[in-house]
């Protein structure tokens, strides 16, 4: 299930909108619309940021013209969110263990006998 993606900016908890990727042999930076999966050499951005980011001195800014727009939700992703419900609702079966004759259950604790009445 993939879940809102937020702004890499350290502070910002807006959604992100914008992936940033840097292409080091050219010395460009470039925003595009958020990309499909999360990777790890890029940088998700939220909308702000994404139009305000600076390149260092020597650096070119490659950006994405028109809107950013957050993704909408597929049915892929409901259909994920559905099974991921569906399975945090299953509880386990609990293996109960046989109870040795002269005790007494309660819970997950026994009283057990004390052997010296006898």
């Amino acid at each position: 299930m993939r879940s809102v993606r937020r702004c890499s900016r350290t502070g910002c908890g807006n959604p992100a909108v914008a992936t940033l990727t840097y292409a080091y042999a050219d010395s460009t930076a470039v925003v595009g619309p958020l990309a499909t999966y999360s990777e790890p050499h890029s940088y998700d951005l939220c909308e702000e940021h994404a139009l305000r980011l600076t390149a260092p001195r020597g650096w070119e800014v490659v950006r994405h013209q028109g809107e950013f727009r957050a993704p909408e939700p597929t049915v892929d992703d409901l259909t994920a969110l559905a099974e991921a419900v569906r399975e945090a609702g299953r509880t386990p079966a609990i293996e109960v263990p046989e109870v040795p004759a002269g005790t007494i259950r309660r819970g997950h604790l026994r009283v057990l006998p004390d052997p010296n009445e006898d």
